[in-house]
């Protein structure tokens, strides 16, 4: 018989104990605030005005909001994550730290339409089939910028799905773990109407770094529209 639960079934964040685990004690403001969120902040706050609107896609539980909210940035946060679980997480604890349960929603992007002034997304490129269309998806919804942190170097395209050894006992799945030609997927945002720079990843320092057992290279993107600022 065939049901309608795929998404949940295959969906790699639905099956990790140990994630939760570690989300949970993010938002509670009992673990290390992650550096690339340091950087994404810090690069977020040099193009928003306050007041504005940042959309999270692929938050989690969406404890970027703290690295937002440390920083005194006058901001309207909304997060968006496709896996129920973390989103029903990140609602049943960061309210106690000011941010609404409705801020956070259970979506994924392809359902997802509207705008706001910035756009932030944070890990999420690498681990899907390609970017091309997530990408055109938010950078339409971005009024000012769009802010990435992916896996890119200079050289072709590498993608590779692989299993993912890393999840709950008894689960067996797989996982994309791609990295993108940063000049390709620079182009890409530029023909739509943004100025582009990459910005090196502080946490790493531009060299790989060993995820799940295959190199990652992290790289900032910071693409920002005509009237916008460029953060440098």
């Amino acid at each position: 018989m065939i049901r309608a639960d795929g998404w949940g079934t295959y969906c790699i964040w639905e099956h990790s104990a140990v994630v939760k685990d570690l989300y949970s004690r993010r938002c509670l403001l009992q673990s290390e605030e992650m550096t690339c969120h340091k950087q994404a902040a810090s690069l977020l706050a040099r193009v928003a005005r306050p007041g504005e609107s940042v959309l999270d896609v692929g938050c989690g539980a969406g404890y970027f909001y703290h690295s937002i909210a440390r920083r005194g940035l006058d901001l309207r946060y909304t997060g968006i994550d496709a896996a129920p679980s973390l989103v029903r997480l990140g609602q049943s604890i960061l309210p106690g730290y000011g941010l609404p349960t409705h801020a956070l929603q259970c979506l994924r992007l392809e359902d997802a339409c509207g705008e706001v002034d910035h756009v932030v997304c944070l890990n999420v490129l690498t681990n899907i089939d390609n970017y091309h269309r997530p990408l055109e998806r938010m950078l339409g919804m971005a009024r000012r910028s769009v802010i990435l942190r992916e896996s890119a170097w200079d050289r072709p395209a590498r993608y590779e799905y692989v299993r993912d050894a890393y999840l709950d006992p008894g689960v067996d799945l797989s996982v994309h773990v791609n990295t993108y030609n940063a000049p390709e997927l620079m182009e890409f945002m530029r023909v739509r109407g943004f100025h582009v720079c990459q910005v090196v990843d502080v946490r790493t320092g531009g060299e790989p770094e060993d995820v799940i057992g295959y190199p990652h290279h992290w790289t900032f993107f910071v693409a920002t529209r005509d009237d916008t600022e460029e953060a440098a």
